[in-house]
């Protein structure tokens, strides 16, 4: 395992991370604690989690993990995040998570899902940042994260104006330009730097003939070729996978042993290959899976990616029908009240799109 600092903390993080939010059944307790051990096995320092994915069912399941590599004596690090503002709404939260999880210390704790820069104020003034910096005085967090959805020179001056040691966004190789601006405050404020969706949300794997470009050499496996490509970038500490099962665990630990960066030449290749071409690609993060209506609005979207990627009007219902088992139809209930949207962390148009998959369902 290739291990790097995560900023001025200290501590040293393995470049690939465990996500945990996409556990093929997380009901399972055994088969899941059994993925953390192999990970832990294998080299990942790193645990991330959230209170909301599959409910709390995933940090309740870290916790079952991470007490399981204590008695192993694999070292590891967790992380988790909270989207409260207010003092008593975090400490609610926060001791919740230290008991499901099992633990006396959060390491890394993260400012949850910044949309906007005004959203980030206002959490502010509802004291979330100040009550982080007591949660890390009494010795409940290690260190003060945020996670972001911002892109652009916003994601750039969240990172210059308060001093988190930590930053979680999305990047991959078809969507990097839109937070490259990111790294220049992570390296100015030396700041740990953890990725997620590294693989688009499955997209890169599953259409290896659409992203055979970012691949630097012919034997490269379309997973390999994706991490590869962001172990690239010295500022990024940690890559999360988000592990369905042990093969996927396996898969990603042999792309560390295959690991060789790739050069700036093959990085400007891809730059150009990808222009704007990819950006808008919805990458499965399921934040609009709150529909009042009850729409499979993830579902409709994944199915909605299938016709940008082949351009062929029949892909959005060939992928409903046989993937997802859905009717387009599903796409008709939407009365517009823009709850969707509003969740979107890309800030997709959600409802053009469910009406896109009407019209070509016809």
């Amino acid at each position: 395992m290739l291990y790097r600092p995560y900023g001025r903390t200290g501590k040293d993080c393995s470049v690939l991370g465990f996500g945990g939010m996409r556990f093929e059944n997380v009901d399972d307790r055994d088969a899941c604690v059994e993925m953390i051990v192999e990970a832990a096995k294998g080299g990942i320092n790193y645990f991330d989690t959230a209170p909301a994915y599959f409910g709390i069912k995933s940090e309740t399941v870290f916790g079952e993990g991470l007490r399981e590599l204590r008695r192993l004596g694999l070292p590891y690090y967790c992380a988790t995040k909270t989207f409260e503002q207010t003092e008593k709404a975090i400490r609610t939260e926060i001791e919740a998570q230290l008991e499901r999880l099992g633990v006396q210390q959060i390491d890394f704790y993260h400012v949850w899902c910044i949309l906007t820069p005004e959203a980030w104020g206002e959490r502010k003034r509802n004291g979330t940042w100040a009550t982080f910096q007591k949660l890390k005085d009494e010795g409940l967090i290690g260190h003060i994260c945020v996670s972001s959805h911002l892109i652009g020179d916003e994601i750039r001056k969240l990172l210059q104006a308060d001093p988190f040691e930590g930053v979680l966004f999305g990047y991959s190789a078809y969507n990097f330009s839109a937070r490259e601006k990111a790294f220049e405050a992570i390296r100015d404020r030396g700041l740990g730097c953890v990725v997620m969706n590294p693989l688009g949300g499955g997209l890169i794997p599953q259409h290896p003939e659409v992203f055979s470009f970012i691949k630097s050499r012919e034997d490269q496996g379309m997973v390999e070729a994706a991490l590869h490509f962001l172990w690239s970038h010295p500022e990024i500490t940690t890559t999360l996978v988000g592990f369905s099962n042990v093969q996927e665990i396996r898969e990603a630990l042999a792309a560390v042993e295959s690991f060789r960066a790739v050069d700036s030449a093959h990085v400007e290749r891809i730059r150009a290959a990808i222009g704007d071409a990819f950006l808008h690609l919805c990458t499965g993060c399921q934040y609009c899976d709150n529909c009042p209506e009850g729409i499979p609005v993830p579902q409709l979207m994944d199915a909605y990616n299938h016709l940008h990627l082949t351009g062929k009007k029949d892909a959005i219902a060939e992928r409903l029908k046989w993937h997802w088992n859905l009717p387009a139809s599903e796409a008709s209930r939407c009365n517009e009240c823009g709850s969707c949207e509003a969740a979107c962390t890309q800030h997709l148009p959600i409802i053009e799109r469910l009406k896109a998959i009407v019209e070509l369902a016809r």
